[in-house]
């Protein structure tokens, strides 16, 4: 495994994931969320994001981390693996809100400078929703996913502790 995707809902734990991965198998890790957002959680605009994303993408080794729908089959074309955190929406937003509770008014690693860990409603609706509402459509594009990239789910944070011990 050279170009790994982690995905999964808001707060199971990507990023943290990949940067275990990262150490573990010596690989640079890519946060989606950095490239994303600005200070002040200004998004960058689109063809800067896809600028950036198609630079990292033409390196040869990587793990990286995030959802963005939109750019996800591009992703996946260029992966040879991804694992993806199938969690319950509990564990989820515990997740969430451990986060929020750890870099509370600060900005967490896998961000820019400038952007302070928050929550709200609509993003809580988002991750209580993931399930139903984005979960299809991303098995419907892991389905259709090039036969040389290997999927590797985990349903709980103890499994995704077993899979880096494994490795």
């Amino acid at each position: 495994m050279k170009r790994i995707l982690v995905v999964g809902c808001c707060g199971a734990g990507k990023s943290v994931l990949s940067r275990e991965l990262g150490k573990k198998l010596g690989l640079p890790v890519v946060h989606l969320d950095r490239l994303f957002w600005l200070p002040g959680w200004v998004e960058r605009s689109r063809e800067a994001f896809d600028a950036l994303l198609e630079e990292e993408l033409r390196r040869d080794r990587w793990v990286m981390d995030g959802n963005f729908s939109r750019t996800f089959a591009r992703r996946l074309e260029s992966a040879d693996a991804v694992i993806f955190l199938r969690y319950s929406r509990f564990c989820c937003l515990s997740g969430v809100f451990r986060r929020w509770i750890r870099y509370f008014g600060r900005s967490r690693p896998d961000l820019g400078e400038g952007c302070p860990e928050k929550i709200d409603l609509r993003f809580l609706r988002f991750v209580w929703n993931y399930n139903r509402v984005t979960l299809p459509k991303m098995e419907a594009q892991l389905a259709g996913r090039p036969g040389s990239c290997r999927l590797i789910e985990l349903r709980s944070r103890r499994e995704a502790r077993q899979f880096l011990e494994k490795l």
